[in-house]
């Protein structure tokens, strides 16, 4: 049955609109033509505009036309084809989500084609192109699946991108394992991820290709549907429009494309995002661009002026040498990141703030029974994580050790165990406070230091401060990663208050924040030679591997503060975590609260970063156990939660040191593994 969305416009407004709107794709053509023939002529070749031409005439020597050949003609068909796609593929994901916020990026589609390649490359099987970007396209479909039946397709709702962005970090960190586990078989992969569209030929674009149109043949196909599908599920089914299997299909199309994408060039960040977006506002002036038919072509445009576009400005700002090392994607994703941020502060918030959930009464002795099985917990894990792993040893060789009479090898392997076990043991503790901290003060279940992008920015600081200090000591780093983490809890905090600390806003901000510290991360570890990609992994996994004594004294520092200052002020976060009059009618003066409490918090995160490297959804997950053992009284959530988070980071270091021994994984990878279906759960059950 043909159905359409809207009723076209009569009489000469119609011809009017439909003039401008063959006007406006017509200058679109010309711009991304421009854009790509300004793209052919950059480069570290001395080959500029006449040489193009001439090459392009067949009047070129060999070494020129070569050049233009074999490298800048590709590389300008691959931004063509991988920005023609995925802003296909955002503009189709939006339309049958009715969510602004869905594209690839955001539905964990890349996510799950970067790990579907990672694990073939592990593997060492050996496949052409055309196959891989079939393993690619699983991948992204499966991960879209999963995305799409936890968050649902609710209109309006932002919960979309907070469920493809969890998904996202689970998968990154299945992926990020691998590259630690294999690097000689997973080489180039890590920069491969940053989305570069640099070409040896164009075998890769000649074979993509097909992949493309076909997606994009089964999406125009789904065009009159899917305008159906924007009047609303039930005008769509009356009009005899099968609702599920439309957004089945078109979400099979969208994820042909992304693979097709990704498989060329790598994830390619928020161009899906970004794309569509651009095009919305011409819709509103011009009705041809309501029609999907007619949407979906210029946000293909739109999404190839992006990519080619990113490439010519990185190459006009850098030289030609280091925008060789510098993946288009990494300027893709940070300019995506401050559309996501920017876009997150106006899109109406549909989950509150407003009251803290309700947990059960506890009672003075299972408080203090819970205490006492913490305890008798950590200090087993402790005892543990110091004789067990790679080597195994016994209690009276820590004796010995501790008494100085152990001997060398003994010596040596608890010199360096010991310190890893502090490590986590203390960044978890302050971990779980920091996060504790923070969903009191911002009254919302989903706020967590790695979530919200705090620890991201501690670890861009850490990050750039290595590299440009190789020889710096713990303090620097720490101080370094606190400046980083300051910088990015002004930002999120200071958006999402202005909406009262919204709670999918906060979050959203957040994640826009950390997209843009990861890109920027990247970009660090692709162009710096002394902090090399498998380094910067193992430390920005969570790793404990290499820790002194001193490197923990920092965040030993912050939690025995951190610590002191929470419980001195538990009233007050009982109060706040309440709602917004209580305190006010008490007498609290809730702004200067809030401020002091986040800055506490800031710290703690800065420096378990510092100590640990990023370990994520310690911060959610402890704070959560804590209340549902003890209730909502910090005076007993407080400890709980600390020594909760002392133990998962401190069992995750322990797996990842011990599962696959001599082999080690970093304990943000383990905590990633269990954080992500804690995380999603949790947003199932706030959702209803």
């Amino acid at each position: 049955m043909a159905v359409t969305a809207t009723v076209p416009a009569t009489g000469r407004t119609a011809v009017t609109t439909r003039t401008g709107a063959v006007a406006v794709t017509a200058l679109l053509v010309l711009l991304v033509a421009a854009l790509a023939v300004v793209d052919i002529t950059q480069g570290t070749a001395a080959v500029g505009a006449p040489e193009v031409w001439k090459a392009l005439t067949g009047r070129a020597g060999p070494g020129d036309a070569s050049v233009v050949v074999a490298s800048r003609l590709p590389r300008a068909a691959a931004g063509l084809l991988v920005g023609t796609a995925l802003g296909i593929a955002g503009a189709a994901l939006q339309a049958v989500s009715r969510n602004v916020l869905a594209a690839p990026d955001t539905l964990a589609v890349n996510a799950g084609s970067y790990l579907a390649l990672g694990l073939l490359t592990v593997t060492g099987v050996s496949l052409p192109l055309l196959a891989s970007s079939g393993v690619a396209f699983a991948g992204a479909l499966a991960a879209a699946a999963v995305v799409l039946s936890l968050s649902g397709l609710a209109a309006g709702t932002v919960r979309l991108v907070l469920a493809g962005s969890a998904v996202t970090l689970g998968l990154s960190s299945v992926t990020d394992a691998l590259l630690l586990l294999f690097p000689e078989r997973t080489n180039g992969l890590y920069q491969w991820n940053q989305g570069s569209i640099a070409q040896n030929g164009f075998d890769g674009v000649l074979q993509m290709t097909p992949v493309a149109l076909a997606g994009l043949a089964g999406l125009l196909l789904m065009a009159r549907r899917m305008d159906a599908l924007a009047l609303g599920d039930e005008t769509a089914r009356g009009l005899g429009v099968p609702v599920r299997g439309t957004r089945i299909t078109v979400v099979v199309c969208a994820s042909l494309l992304a693979a097709a994408a990704v498989t060329l060039a790598g994830p390619v960040g928020f161009v899906g995002l970004c794309a569509p977006a651009l095009v919305r506002p011409l819709a509103r002036r011009m009705r041809p661009f309501v029609r999907t038919r007619a949407a979906l072509p210029v946000a293909g445009l739109t999404g190839a002026g992006l990519v080619l576009g990113a490439d010519v400005l990185l190459r006009l700002l850098v030289s030609a040498q280091s925008a060789v090392a510098v993946p288009t994607g990494v300027v893709t994703s940070l300019l995506g990141a401050l559309f996501l941020v920017g876009m997150a502060a106006r899109v109406r918030d549909t989950g509150t703030a407003g009251t803290a959930e309700r947990g059960r009464l506890v009672g003075r002795t299972t408080f203090l029974v819970t205490v006492a099985v913490l305890v008798a917990v950590l200090a087993g894990v402790m005892v543990a994580g110091v004789l067990l792993g790679d080597t195994k040893l016994l209690l009276g060789d820590v004796v010995n050790w501790a008494g100085g009479m152990a001997g060398q090898s003994v010596g040596f392997v608890l010199d360096t165990r010991v310190p890893r076990v502090l490590a986590a043991l203390l960044a978890g503790g302050a971990l779980a406070l920091s996060g504790t901290l923070v969903q009191a003060v911002t009254r919302n279940p989903l706020a967590e230091p790695g979530i919200l992008g705090v620890s991201g920015g501690g670890a861009l600081g850490a990050v750039l401060f290595v590299t440009t200090a190789p020889m710096a000591g713990s303090w620097g780093i720490a101080g370094a990663a606190f400046a980083g983490a300051g910088v990015a809890a002004a930002v999120v905090f200071g958006l999402a208050a202005r909406g009262g600390f919204g709670q999918n806003r906060l979050v959203l901000v957040g994640i826009g924040v950390q997209a843009a510290a990861t890109a920027l991360i990247g970009l660090l570890i692709v162009i710096t030679d002394p902090f090399n990609a498998t380094k910067a992994l193992t430390w920005l996994s969570g790793s404990t591997y290499g820790r002194t004594l001193t490197d923990t004294l920092p965040v030993a520092g912050a939690l025995a503060v951190g610590l002191v200052i929470a419980v001195f002020r538990r009233t007050e976060l009982d109060l706040v975590s309440l709602d917004e009059d209580t305190p006010r009618l008490l007498g609290l003066r809730t702004a200067p609260a809030r401020f002091g409490l986040l800055a506490v918090s800031v710290v703690l995160s800065a420096t378990a970063v510092a100590a640990a490297g990023t370990i994520g959804f310690v911060g959610l997950v402890a704070p959560h156990a804590a209340r549902a053992l003890v209730g909502r009284r910090h005076t007993r959530v407080i400890p709980v939660a600390v020594m909760l988070g002392a133990v998962l980071v401190c069992v995750a270091d322990l797996i990842g040191r011990t599962v696959i021994a001599p082999a080690q994984l970093g304990a943000g990878l383990m905590t990633a593994v269990i954080g992500t279906p804690y995380f999603l759960y949790l947003l199932v059950r706030t959702r209803r």
